[in-house]
Formats: structure tokens, sequence, C-alpha cells
């Protein structure tokens, strides 16, 4: 038997749970189908890229399956007819990848920089503090010098012999 990746979307107004039963139930037909799903992970709801169907968010589900060709099919077919599914993606592979798929690695990268506070975000902020300090003990020394005189208005003014 192939070795397949699937990921489909569902609208993003439809609950997790309602989810979930959308991958039993895709789940059980490949079962049927004399296939199995080696792994199914939940990517959550993530922003599209451009809207379907009127969603600007779907929830991404990934399933790890090792069955006929007939049996994807077949899923492709209930999913076209689904209103809940946005789209699906098949694609065939030589082996599957071990471990969380690269969206759960990056979600957790996220996790732990977020946790560290450091990364890009905090030396942005340092930065951008650090400008308006400095640019705060500028206007405060001119205040205290009093107003700075234009160079337009020296030249201007012609000198008198």
């Amino acid at each position: 038997m192939a070795l397949y990746e699937h990921v489909y979307l569902a609208r993003q107004d439809v609950t997790a749970q309602q989810v979930d039963e959308l991958t039993a139930h895709f789940k059980g037909v490949i079962e049927q189908m004399g296939g199995k799903v080696a792994k199914t992970e939940y990517w959550g709801v993530k922003s599209l890229a451009y809207r379907m169907r009127k969603n600007r968010k779907a929830h991404f589900t990934l399933f790890n399956v090792e069955a006929p060709s007939a049996a994807l099919n077949e899923i492709e077919r209930q999913e076209r007819l689904s209103e809940d599914v946005l789209r699906y993606l098949t694609v065939r592979v030589d082996e599957h990848e071990e471990g969380p798929s690269a969206m759960m690695r990056k979600a957790d990268r996220d996790r732990e920089r977020d946790d560290r506070g450091g990364g890009f975000r905090g030396e942005r902020r340092r930065d951008r503090d650090d400008r308006e300090g400095r640019h705060r003990e500028e206007r405060e020394g001119r205040e205290a010098r009093g107003p700075r005189e234009e160079p337009e208005q020296a030249a201007a003014e012609p000198a008198e012999e």
C-alpha cells in the first residue's frame, strides 16, 4: 500500500468537536477500505492566505495514511460533498515523518521563544524604547537652551555695510 499525507480544512464556524467527528468519520472510511491512519494531527484554527467561500480562517487537520488509492478517492469524494470542508490536499510520500509535523514544531518553537521573553520581538521593543528615550533627551535639552535659530532666517537678512 502507498503512503500519503492528507490535509483538510474545515470552516471556521464549525466547533472543534465537530472537526473531531469529521476526522473520526474519515478515519473510519479509510479503515473500512483496508487502510490505516498512522498519525492524526489537529493544527488548530489558522488564518488563510485568501478568503475561501467567505471564510478567512479554517480548522487544519493532517492524516498520515497508509491505504490503497481507492480509499483516498472515497475520502476526497466525501470531502467534496461536505459543506464543512473548504479544501483538501493529498500528497503521496516515500515515508512518513517521525515525530511532530513541521506545523507542530513551529508552534512549539514560537511558544518556547515567548517563554524566554527574547527573540526578535523583545529586541525590537528595546531598540524602540532606546530611540524614544534618546529623542526625548534631545528635545528636553533643546527646550532648556531655548528656541533654535533657523539658518534660513540668518541667511535671508542681508548684511549691512
